[in-house]
């Protein structure tokens, strides 16, 4: 017969004490293999196994499961990173219960709610309802390039979303490859501007965005366009596409979620002398 900590286990580390009970462990295993120490009630009828740790326990501790970018960032969703608190579903009637150094957010949205991590499609829904347009976006672009959405999933969503915000789910596409590139191009929606995207360029190879035939925006992320390497190829690139007439904007992460009306204004500059010139 399997321990109360094996059965957790198979279960993903977390569960109700009913779920237990419903494959065979009593109320009294559980009760004296608490006491071992061999596995942790972390609120009343919900127990863990010792080794639970990080934002999922904590969202079991504060009464709900983790959502929102907290629970896009375990499912390994591009979000942003200003905010690394926990975000956790409580329910309409929940109850968020006191524990040793709470940061959590509380989502009081209905629905039945689960233990452990909401999935990707319930945590889009409440990003947006919660952290607004372009958070929601940026990650519905990398659900979508992760192929972590079904289509009836994305119909869903749209549906779920105030209709003032279904365009978003439109205007949404599979093939962005950061979410700055996906905020970027959103700003730039609402500017009116037309972008193609992930365009390959003879003698530079594929670039982030074109505006018109000769303006490329390149949108340098964290991953891969630090160190020496990166930046002698990036220069190399910028040079070629010179050479072939193109002018090159490259902007970092920090300028456009820190910086955006130094970006735009540089953006629309180039923008009006490619024009000119062309």
């Amino acid at each position: 017969m399997l321990s109360p900590h094996d059965v957790l286990t198979t279960l993903g580390g977390l569960a109700r004490g009913t779920t237990l009970q419903g494959v065979g462990v009593t109320r009294q295993r559980l009760s004296h293999a608490v006491r071992r120490g061999e596995i942790e009630r972390v609120r009343p009828g919900v127990f863990a196994t010792t080794s639970l740790q990080g934002q999922v326990r904590e969202a079991a501790l504060h009464g709900g499961a983790l959502t929102c970018a907290a629970a896009l960032r375990t499912h390994g969703i591009w979000v942003f990173d200003d905010d690394d608190r926990p975000h956790v579903w409580i329910g309409r009637r929940g109850r968020a219960f006191d524990h040793s150094g709470c940061r959590c957010v509380s989502h009081y949205f209905r629905g039945n709610v689960p233990l452990g991590v909401v999935d990707v499609e319930t945590a889009l829904v409440q990003v947006h309802r919660c952290l607004g347009d372009e958070v929601f976006f940026a990650a519905l672009e990398s659900a979508l390039n992760l192929r972590r959405l079904s289509k009836a999933a994305v119909q869903r969503i749209r549906r779920s979303l105030p209709r003032y915000a279904r365009w978003l789910v439109d205007l949404a596409r599979t093939d962005a490859q950061s979410g700055l590139e996906s905020l970027l191009r959103l700003r730039l929606h609402l500017l009116g501007f037309t972008l193609a995207c992930q365009v390959a360029i003879h003698g530079v190879g594929r670039v982030d965005f074109v505006i018109g035939d000769r303006l490329i925006i390149e949108v340098d992320g964290r991953e891969n366009h630090t160190g020496a390497a990166n930046r002698h190829r990036d220069l190399m690139r910028d040079a070629s596409a010179s050479a072939a007439g193109y002018e090159t904007l490259r902007f970092s992460y920090a300028q456009i979620v820190h910086g955006w009306p130094a970006v735009q204004a540089a953006i629309m500059g180039a923008a009006v002398r490619v024009h000119e010139h062309s």
